[in-house]
């Protein structure tokens, strides 16, 4: 497909997933000013960000699905009307129930009908370069923290934090809606337009999908690897403050994690269109494994920024082309239900890394060994991507 117009899907896609990442994960700007304000606890107040993972793996399988079944723009409408309506609502919340049900339920919730489906979409749009489009879409997320999160900061600083969700609500309906529209399916490839190829894919069931190999060690790939690093990112500003490290400075080492990963998703993606996705998925994977298990042996801040620019770009790297894969081993007509419902396993795995690094925190007085089980989950998730098949689509058998 040779068509300039898949350039607006990338750039629209990029900024869809700014937008509603960004709003989501600005929780953590709002938390102090919220608890002062309304003496809500901490951890009421965090346990919207749970909810957001939470109903995010849901809502992932749901929102991909339903753009199969009905084209990503409706889909992409519906969650920008609905992540504008669920901020304003979460800004006049007179109790913590009320917040937790508006910002943990319904921001989840439309925020993920952005990721999946518009990864979908742009990967119908590219058969060459597919893998770098992909990153590209998925660098939206990695801007997100250097865009909304200090824009919140802002306005919470001059207004007060309701104002500021208030208005950051009014801005994701100004700039999704638009973006939302300039969404469009893209048109089949030459390569899938004879009858039987067309009429394989569409009726080759879910249920046969979802028990293929080609499933099964996506699925466990994309759950072990986001497990493996998910608890180390969260804690990773407590690690370095026990480790002596200033509190500000130890917030810049999160900041330089994300800027790496932005720059990881274009190396990786730049990598998987020339040599092929399956070993640079691998090879990223052995990154990161490899740079959980030194966070053991750094201790100084300049040790930290240069591992997390490695260990950044390694995990931001792989994470676009699991949908890639998905695309290659299932084609076009289901691929956001496929991936919808690998996001909804890599959502799990997001979830369980803060909860249990906690835990051993709180059991062992250290974060040894949550870099130690990170570093092995993060090895068994390169062992199980070496089981991934031959690169074929999986096509309906003949009867």
């Amino acid at each position: 497909m040779s068509s300039s117009y898949r350039w607006v899907i990338v750039g629209a896609g990029a900024l869809m997933t700014c937008v509603a990442l960004g709003t989501m994960f600005s929780l953590a700007i709002f938390q102090v000013p919220i608890a002062a304000d309304t003496g809500w606890s901490h951890a009421g107040i965090a346990a919207a960000m749970t909810l957001n993972f939470l109903v995010m793996g849901l809502g992932a399988f749901a929102w991909g699905a339903a753009g199969d079944r009905f084209g990503v723009r409706i889909v992409v409408v519906i969650g920008a009307l609905l992540l504008g309506l669920a901020l304003v609502l979460a800004s006049r919340a007179a109790s913590l129930l009320q917040f937790q049900l508006t910002y943990g339920i319904l921001v989840g919730l439309a925020a993920s009908a952005f990721f999946a489906p518009m990864i979908a979409a742009t990967t119908a749009w590219f058969e060459k370069g597919r893998s770098l489009a992909v990153s590209l879409v998925s660098a939206g997320m990695g801007v997100a923290p250097m865009t909304v999160s200090p824009f919140a900061r802002y306005l919470i600083s001059t207004y007060d934090w309701r104002f500021a969700m208030l208005l950051i609500g009014i801005m994701a309906w100004v700039l999704l809606i638009p973006a939302a529209l300039l969404v469009k399916r893209a048109p089949d490839p030459s390569e899938e337009t004879g009858e039987n190829g067309q009429m394989a894919e569409q009726s080759l069931p879910l249920g046969r999908i979802f028990r293929s190999p080609q499933f099964l060690v996506l699925g466990a790939t994309f759950f072990a690897c986001c497990a493996a690093h998910s608890g180390p990112i969260f804690h990773m500003v407590s690690y370095a403050t026990i480790c002596g490290v200033g509190p500000m400075a130890a917030v810049s080492i999160y900041s330089v994690e994300g800027l790496a990963g932005l720059g990881g998703r274009l190396f990786y993606g730049t990598l998987a269109d020339g040599l092929g996705v399956k070993p640079v998925l691998i090879a990223g994977l052995l990154v990161q494994a490899i740079a959980l298990a030194t966070y053991l042996r750094v201790s100084e801040l300049g040790q930290f920024y240069a591992l997390a620019v490695v260990f950044g770009s390694a995990y931001g790297g792989v994470m676009p082309l699991y949908a890639v894969l998905a695309r290659e081993y299932f084609g076009p007509r289901v691929i956001g239900t496929v991936f919808g419902a690998a996001s909804m396993l890599s959502s799990i795995g997001m979830a369980a890394g803060p909860l249990i690094g906690g835990w051993i925190f709180d059991s062992f007085g250290n974060y040894s060994w949550l870099f130690i089980g990170s570093s092995m989950v993060g090895l068994g998730a390169a062992a199980i991507a070496l089981a991934f098949p031959p690169m074929q689509r999986l096509r309906l058998q003949a009867a």
